[in-house]
């Protein structure tokens, strides 16, 4: 017949076995679930007893034991302080004393700035700028990787999958067709009501076409395509490498002797070399249609003279000018989204911050190359 085995109750017995010292010896089954002592008892002990200055422990008679136990000696060991009791642990099991001291072990705390006082104006962007300043070679390291890519695809040796780079083609040409329709519809729209506005003042309604023909092919529809873009397909490209990076997939590419730089940011670069033009000639049309939209509603014009005034006023550089914004944006778009997705870190906040950086970065670099571009143009006569 077998028999069950029976735990022994947990006991805690305090003795003083030479002045200022306070033994507590530990006894039993100390289970979470079972009934165990309290550790008020020795808090009220070391209260009532001030000359006790250290606390010893004797745990030979110590059985089975688990969390309980050691929730109990924390406590313990958290009365202990307030009265600058010094505690000795040699009496313990070395499972139990080596889990306490992990327990009770408190990692350095950083400043993490919340309530505190603002930084001054200056500091800020002192450190926004060494921060710009630091990233610099990682930057141009980058580029240069990025255009030995390039050079290797048109000589015929890159490493990458064509059908990799069809899917992302499909992905940053044809499925960003509703947002660039729609949001180049509103520009177009906003841009011709604005200015027909102001032209019916002087009976000049007929320059709507002017206007927004100018305006749409020179610089609106190249811009506004390339701010979605960045938005768009420039936080897709940094969310997925930056994923992979967490992953540590691009490390297996390495290890394998795959170039990251040829498989991954190679495909998203042409992609986008590829289809920024045609989604900037697209949006050029939805524009200069919905300016025609106004001019037709709203200040009775018809559509041929609409369609006449915009042929007179556009010639085949404006077409260009803007064509090769939009091939500029697309590059430097490519360059953020997969620069900032390349740097991330390995968790998942990092994944978040690199989305953000690359949109904030390409959005930066566009602006900037717009206004380069333009000033350029007006230079040459362009």
């Amino acid at each position: 017949m077998i028999q069950a085995s029976t735990s022994q109750p947990a006991t805690a017995r305090l003795d003083t076995p030479q002045p200022g010292v306070l033994q507590l010896s530990l006894a039993g089954d100390w289970h979470f679930r079972a009934t165990l002592p309290s550790a008020v008892e020795v808090e009220q002990r070391l209260q009532a007893l001030p000359a006790i200055r250290q606390l010893t422990f004797a745990g030979t008679a110590l059985a089975a034991w688990d969390s309980g136990l050691l929730i109990y000696l924390n406590r313990v060991l958290a009365a202990c302080e307030p009265a600058n009791v010094s505690v000795e642990l040699a009496g313990l099991p070395e499972g139990v004393t080596r889990l306490l001291k992990l327990a009770r072990a408190v990692p350095a705390t950083k400043d993490t700035g919340r309530g505190g006082k603002p930084s001054p104006l200056l500091a800020r962007i002192g450190n926004a700028t060494l921060a710009l300043w630091q990233q610099a070679p990682a930057m141009l390291r980058f580029l240069g990787e990025s255009t030995l890519a390039l050079g290797r695809f048109l000589r015929g040796k890159a490493q990458y999958r064509r059908s990799d780079l069809l899917l992302i083609v499909q992905e940053v040409g044809p499925r960003a067709l509703p947002i660039v329709s729609l949001i180049s519809f509103l520009v177009g729209l906003i841009v011709a009501y604005m200015g027909a506005v102001q032209l019916a003042q002087f009976g000049a309604q007929i320059y709507i076409a002017n206007l927004v023909g100018l305006g749409m092919i020179r610089e609106m529809g190249a811009l506004m395509t390339g701010i979605i873009m960045a938005g768009r397909t420039g936080a897709a490209f940094a969310a997925q490498l930056g994923t992979m990076q967490v992953n540590e997939e691009i490390d297996a590419f390495r290890t394998l002797g795959i170039d990251p730089v040829d498989f991954l940011v190679l495909p998203r670069m042409l992609a986008l070399i590829v289809m920024m033009p045609l989604l900037v000639l697209y949006s050029d049309l939805v524009g200069v249609l919905a300016g025609m939209l106004v001019a037709v509603t709203a200040f009775d014009i018809s559509v041929f003279e609409y369609y006449q005034q915009t042929v007179r006023s556009l010639h085949l550089n404006h077409v260009l000018v803007g064509l090769s914004k939009g091939t500029v944006y697309g590059i430097l778009i490519a360059f953020a989204g997969c620069l900032r997705g390349m740097q991330c870190g390995r968790s998942a906040q990092a994944v978040g911050q690199a989305t953000t950086s690359a949109v904030v970065t390409s959005i930066v670099l566009i602006v900037i190359a717009a206004s380069i571009m333009t000033i350029i143009y007006q230079r040459l006569g362009i």
